[in-house]
């Protein structure tokens, strides 16, 4: 069904990602013998996802959900295929790739912040909203490789969701922490619901996003299986 355009957040047209892996293999003559193996992590994915929608995606390992969400937020390129994204996108995919591990908790937030197209005058504006929704005011000023896994998942997120984005990209990461920071983490969601902010998660375990998402896509090889309503969790997850 076409969608309207003032009403678009992502349309992704025949994208499909090719990889090249190479193989070395050495042999008795002390000579590498080089072999290349060409990897479709996606193959002719069409989807348009409307301003709002909350979006789940499924599937096991190596059927191209993070390679999706990659190509949607702009880190990597399609081999084929044209996307076009409407507003400010925020991923939280790669969470180490925006943050430096020596410099402080404070000084991460002004790095990541920035990388998200946040300005500097609007980072100090809501630097204290930041420090308080992650919960590690005490550890601020300490460099970022003394920081748990769940710390900084929770500056990771809380830097993203003060960013105003328009498109929200979450890996199954953000369903770990303790409950208290879950339940923080779904109550700004269902903020960001009511603003109309387009939401975008992906995990192998349809629990994981029952609770949040509305709509849910399965991939499989690399493959669009199939996208619909929380009907489809029946056949994935009891």
């Amino acid at each position: 069904m076409p969608t309207r355009s003032d009403n678009l957040a992502i349309r992704l047209t025949n994208i499909s990602k090719r990889y090249t892996i190479h193989h070395e293999k050495p042999t008795l003559v002390e000579k590498l013998v080089r072999r290349d193996e060409t990897f479709w992590a996606l193959r002719d994915i069409n989807l348009t996802i409307k301003k709002g929608e909350r979006v789940g995606i499924i599937g096991p390992n190596g059927s191209g959900k993070t390679t999706l969400l990659k190509i949607i937020a702009g880190i990597t390129t399609p081999t084929t295929g044209t996307v076009e994204t409407r507003g400010r996108i925020v991923s939280l995919i790669d969470l180490e790739a925006g943050f430096h591990p020596d410099l402080t908790g404070i000084q991460n937030i002004f790095l990541n912040g920035m990388l998200l197209g946040m300005k500097k005058d609007e980072i100090e504006h809501k630097l204290d909203a930041i420090i308080r929704f992650a919960d590690i005011r005490q550890f601020i000023d300490v460099p970022l490789y003394t920081y748990s896994n769940g710390m900084k998942l929770r500056l990771g997120f809380s830097i993203a969701v003060h960013a105003n984005p328009d498109i929200l990209i979450l890996d199954e990461g953000m369903s770990v922490g303790d409950k208290a920071f879950q339940e923080k983490t779904k109550k700004k969601l269902d903020e960001f619901f009511r603003k109309k902010i387009t939401l975008l998660m992906v995990s192998h375990h349809a629990s994981v996003l029952k609770n949040i998402c509305r709509r849910f896509l399965i991939l499989s090889g690399g493959s669009m299986k199939n996208d619909g309503g929380i009907s489809l969790l029946s056949a994935i997850e009891p």
